[in-house]
């Protein structure tokens, strides 16, 4: 059960009611603070919408981030969009496998951005070796966005778990599909 009540748009002041456009169970508990939950939205729709990061890539990093933090709602939501981003059943397996060390038929960039998306998660920074593939890779501008979207996934994550916010039953397939371990 969250901590705070999830709000309506009925709930929010008219300017704020754009805010639940997507009435997503997080954004209708951050509406609570309708200034915080307008900036954290910026950030969530610039790495969705206007970085130029390969979405696949960028979904695989979010799950990688997902997975390492056991939460359930970031799991769920992102298995779901990572289907609508390119992510395949294949892919997700192949991630459980990769984190657990054991091989997989995965591309050597992706394997790199699961890296990367560890070394964040656990170490705090990608090593030296991590970012500079990366970087000979992508480039400057994307590598800067795909730290970006897995520092931002590691907020996100403890957001939901210092909130404890509930998965929506329509996500709760993917758990099953996909559970966390214990």
């Amino acid at each position: 059960m969250a901590r705070v009540p999830y709000l309506e748009p009925s709930d929010l002041a008219p300017e704020d009611q754009d805010l639940l456009k997507r009435p997503i169970w997080l954004f209708k508990a951050l509406v609570n603070s309708p200034k915080a939950a307008r900036a954290f939205g910026g950030l969530g729709q610039y790495i969705r919408y206007g970085s130029k990061l390969d979405p696949r890539l960028r979904e695989m990093a979010i799950l990688q981030v997902g997975w390492l933090a056991r939460s359930p709602y970031e799991w769920s939501h992102h298995v779901k969009l990572g289907h609508d981003f390119g992510v395949s059943d294949a892919d997700v397996q192949a991630l459980i496998d990769d984190t657990a060390g054991k091989p997989t038929s995965l591309d050597a960039l992706t394997k790199t951005v699961l890296r990367a998306a560890r070394e964040m998660t656990t170490d705090g920074a990608m090593k030296e070796v991590t970012f500079a593939a990366l970087q000979a890779e992508l480039g400057n501008e994307l590598v800067i966005d795909l730290t970006m979207t897995i520092a931002f996934y590691n907020a996100v994550v403890r957001v939901l778990g210092t909130l404890q916010i509930d998965v929506e039953p329509d996500y709760m397939p993917y758990l099953q599909q996909f559970p966390l371990p214990g």
